[in-house]
C-alpha cells in the first residue's frame, strides 16, 4: 500500500480545496463560483454575522474580495440570462449546494419525511401540513411568520396564537422546517437572513425535480464529491463531508476502492483514501484566513491529524470561560495552520479582539502576513480598517504591524 506524509497530505488537501492556485486578477464572476462549488460542493450557512456570514467566506478566502452580490444571486435568485446556481438544503449541515446535485439528498429528504428535529408536531399536525402546502402555494416565497398570519386570517385557520413548543417555535414553523427537510419546500430567496420558503417545484428547474436517483448511486456520488473536496481522507472524514452513516459510507468506500475511483494509503500509518488521479503538490501553498465554518476545516479530528491544530468553537463557552475567543477564523500561511484571530466588525472596523501564535512560530512573520489578509478582508466588507486588541501573544506584533 503506498504511503504519504502528513506534509504529503496536508498539501493535497489544501489543493483540493482550491487554495493552491493564485486568486482571479479581474473581477470575480458567477463563473469562478461555478468552478470554486464543483470543487468545495458546499457553503455551510450560520446565522451569526459578528464578521461576515459563514457561507460569504471560504469565496473570500479562495478568490479574494468580490461582489457579495454575485453569491446572493447564485443562491436566491433565477432568471432566463441567469439561472438559479445554488439551492439550500442539509447537505453538510445547512448548506447551499449545486442545483442539479439536489437530487442526490433525495434519500435524506425521505428520512426527513417528518422533519429533522421536532417530528411528533408534525406527526400530530397533518392538516396543518396540508394548509401550509396550500399557503405557500398562494403566497409564494414566504417566511414561517407570513404563512402564520395567512392561516389566522382565513376563516377556516387556527384561532388565536399559534401554539409555541420547544426553542419557541411555532407549530407552523416546525411544519415548514419539516417540510423544507423533506424536499417539499425550499429556500426561495433569504432577506437578512430570514429563509423564504416557497415549493420546490417553483423555485427549480423540472428536470430536478422529476430527477430520481437511486439511493446506492446517490452515495456513491456523493462519497466521490467528498474525496474530490478532501484529496485524500480517512473513510471517517469522507462520511463526514455529507454527513453520512458508516452503513451508507464503508460498503461504498469499498466498491469504488474495487472501481479504481480511490486508492488505498497509508498517512504515518492511517489507512487513508486518495482520490484517482490525485497529484502530490511539491510545495506548501495556501495562505488564507478561515471562517469556523470552512469546508477545510469542517471536520476538526482531520485538522487536528493533518495540522497538528486543535480548534473548537467557543461560541457557547462562557465568556470568562474561552480560551481564544467567541468567533475564531484559523490562518493558513503557506499550508501550514499557525494562528488564530478572533473577529468581529465594530465601529467601522474590521476589529481583532484577540490574536494568537501557534507554538515555534515566528510571531513576527504571522503578524505581517496576517496583517495583509486582514487588511484585504477589511477592505472586501468595506469597513475603514484594522484595529487590535490586547488579547493573545499576536496582538503587539500584529498592532506594530497594522499601526492600530
Amino acid at each position: 500500500m503506498p504511503s504519504l506524509t502528513v506534509a504529503q497530505a496536508r498539501r493535497i488537501a489544501i489543493a483540493a480545496q482550491g487554495f493552491h492556485e493564485p486568486r482571479p486578477a479581474g473581477a470575480v464572476t458567477r463563473a469562478h463560483l461555478k468552478r470554486l462549488i464543483a470543487r468545495i460542493q458546499v457553503l455551510q450557512l450560520d446565522s451569526i454575522s459578528v464578521a461576515v456570514r459563514a457561507h460569504y467566506a471560504p469565496v473570500f478566502s479562495r478568490l479574494g474580495g468580490y461582489d457579495r452580490d454575485v453569491l446572493d444571486r447564485a443562491a436566491w435568485s433565477h432568471s432566463a440570462r441567469s439561472p438559479r446556481l445554488l439551492v439550500e438544503y442539509w447537505a453538510h449541515e445547512a448548506a447551499l449546494m449545486a442545483v442539479e446535485d439536489w437530487p442526490l439528498l433525495r434519500w435524506r429528504m425521505r428520512e426527513y419525511t417528518h422533519g429533522r428535529w421536532g417530528t411528533e408536531i408534525v406527526r400530530k399536525n397533518q392538516q396543518l401540513v396540508e394548509d401550509v402546502l396550500a399557503a405557500v402555494d398562494v403566497l409564494g416565497p414566504s417566511t414561517a411568520g407570513q404563512i402564520e398570519a395567512h392561516l389566522e386570517s382565513e376563516p377556516r385557520g387556527r384561532k388565536g396564537p399559534a401554539k409555541k413548543e420547544m426553542w419557541d417555535r411555532s407549530d407552523t414553523k416546525w411544519v415548514a422546517e419539516a417540510l423544507f427537510a423533506s424536499g417539499r419546500l425550499t429556500t426561495a430567496t433569504r432577506v437578512g437572513f430570514a429563509r423564504h420558503y416557497d415549493l420546490a417545484e417553483k423555485v427549480l428547474p423540472p428536470d430536478v425535480v422529476a430527477r430520481e436517483v437511486d439511493d446506492q448511486e446517490a452515495v456513491r456520488e456523493l462519497i466521490l464529491r467528498a474525496a474530490g473536496a478532501l484529496g485524500v481522507a480517512t473513510e471517517t472524514d469522507l462520511r463526514d463531508y455529507f454527513r453520512l452513516s458508516p452503513k451508507q459510507s464503508k460498503p461504498t468506500v469499498a466498491a469504488l476502492v474495487a472501481e479504481g475511483e480511490l486508492e488505498p494509503v497509508e498517512i504515518d500509518g492511517t489507512p487513508a483514501y486518495l482520490r484517482a488521479g490525485q497529484k502530490v503538490p511539491r510545495l506548501d501553498r495556501g495562505t488564507a484566513l478561515l471562517c469556523p465554518f470552512d469546508p477545510l476545516i469542517f471536520f476538526r479530528p482531520r485538522v487536528e491529524r493533518l495540522f497538528g491544530f486543535h480548534y473548537r468553537i467557543e461560541i457557547y463557552v462562557p465568556a470568562p470561560k474561552r480560551q481564544f475567543g467567541y468567533y475564531v477564523w484559523p490562518f493558513l500561511l503557506d499550508g501550514e495552520l499557525v494562528g488564530r484571530v478572533d473577529l468581529k466588525r465594530a465601529d467601522n472596523a474590521l476589529h481583532v479582539v484577540g490574536a494568537f501564535a501557534e507554538d515555534g512560530q515566528d510571531r513576527s512573520r504571522v503578524a505581517a502576513a496576517l496583517s495583509v489578509e486582514l487588511q484585504a478582508m477589511a477592505g472586501w466588507l468595506g469597513v475603514g480598517g484594522v484595529t487590535v486588541g490586547d488579547r493573545g501573544d499576536l496582538a503587539v506584533p500584529l498592532r506594530r504591524v497594522v499601526g492600530s
